[in-house]
Parts: structure tokens; sequence; C-alpha cells
């Protein structure tokens, strides 16, 4: 086997000067350590340029956002300063409900209405009347008609079963309406004869009272047959309902 010799220790030191000199071996390992200090200078750079100011706008606007510092809902949004709802919406301000009050209706009566007298095949001996309102306000059909043949001096009688829950209230174009009973199918009723000019009358707010002007419906040209049963129904916003009685 062949001997190696260990080599004089000032051998080495002239080996090691020598490297160092020449830019290989040692000195290549040496040049690789100041990279990490580089890089951590590359890596500081994003804090000063473009970059690093949209991070820390990204952190300012989180400490001071709109939301933060108080957004105008925080301030008083609508639901706070009064939206159209809590402000006062349709039902608030008044719907049809609230606005037809008794304090704005107006009556109903021959100056705002058109009033038709129809004589009716079933029920037999029964008349219709109907009231259609003509004006631009809300009007009520208060308790039933006054009705008058020619020069008739009595009042017929309402049919109380009939009284609704309710007065009628008739929106413009509305209708509303009162069944007329005429004689006695039986023929059991006196002072019969035949009418040929019929009034309505309409009352106010209490029973009797003055309703305003009347109303001259035209009657068939052969007339109308009544008697002393001659009954009338309050006034109804149902036309079947009227022709009940």
């Amino acid at each position: 086997m062949r001997k190696y010799h260990a080599l004089p220790v000032t051998l080495l030191a002239a080996l090691a000067l020598t490297a160092c000199q020449d830019g290989t071996g040692t000195n290549d390992e040496g040049a690789a350590r100041p990279e990490p200090a580089s890089a951590t200078v590359t890596a500081a750079h994003p804090a000063e340029d473009g970059d690093s100011g949209k991070a820390t706008g990204g952190t300012t606007g989180t400490q001071g956002t709109s939301g933060a510092t108080g957004t105008q809902p925080t301030e008083g949004d609508k639901a706070a300063k009064g939206d159209k709802a809590a402000q006062g919406d349709k039902t608030a301000k008044g719907d049809n409900s609230t606005k037809g009050t008794t304090a704005t209706r107006v009556s109903c009566n021959g100056s705002n209405t058109t009033v038709t007298a129809q004589p009716v095949r079933r029920p037999l001996n029964h008349m219709l009347l109907t009231v259609k309102n003509t004006g631009s306000k809300m009007c009520d059909l208060t308790y039933y008609p006054v009705l008058r043949f020619d020069e008739m001096q009595w009042v017929p009688r309402p049919i109380k079963d009939s009284k609704p829950q309710a007065v009628t209230t008739l929106a413009p174009g509305e209708s509303g309406y009162a069944g007329v009973s005429l004689s006695a199918a039986d023929g059991s009723g006196e002072w019969g004869t035949t009418g040929h000019k019929l009034t309505v009358g309409f009352q106010g707010r209490t029973p009797n009272s003055d309703g305003g002007p009347s109303a001259l419906p035209a009657l068939p040209a052969k007339g109308v047959y009544y008697d002393s049963t001659l009954t009338v129904t309050y006034w109804l916003r149902d036309m079947d309902d009227a022709l009940t009685y």
C-alpha cells in the first residue's frame, strides 16, 4: 500500500491563501453568504414603491372606512330619517277608506246621481231602483228611499229586515239599489191604482231629514200599478239582495 504523509501546516496555509486570491474555492463559498442580506434589501423595496403604497392604503382604509367613521346610513339612513313608509305611505296619508270618512263624503241625491226605476218580472209585482254616483266625491245612500207616486199623500213603509249593517257608500261610478214591492201578489191590497209619475226622495244623516234634491226617474208609458201594501227596502249595494224581499 502507498503511504500518505500529512502535509505540513505551513503548506496548508499557503494553499488556502492561493484559493482566496484566484476567486475560487473558499472565496465562492464566502460570496454566497451575502445573498440573504441582498434579498432582505430587495424585500424591503416594495415598502417604498407603488405596490407598497396600495397595501398601506388598504390598511388606512381599514382603519378609517366609511363604516368605521360613520357612513350615511349610520348618521341617518332612510329608515332613521324617515323613508317613504315612515314618512307616510298611502295608508298613512289616506287611502280610499281613510279619505272616505263621514266628514269628506256627501249625501247621494238627485244632484249627484242618476236614478232609474225598472219593473221586473221576478219577483212578481216588484220594481228595482238603481242609483249611480255621477259626482266626483264618494256619497252615502242613507236609510231608504222616500217614494211618492203622483200626488200620493202617504209614505210607503220600509222593509226592516232589509236594513244593512253599514251605510251604503258609493264611489264615483258605483251604483246602489232598492227593491220596491208594488202590490200584494194575492190581491189582498187596498186602494189599488196606477201611478205615472214617481218622485224618489233622499234622507240625510238623521232619519227623515232632508238629504238634498229628489230624483224623478221615468216610468213605463203604461204606468206602474201599486196598492196599500207598497213597501221599499233600504238602500243596498247588491242588486240581487234588493230583490229578495
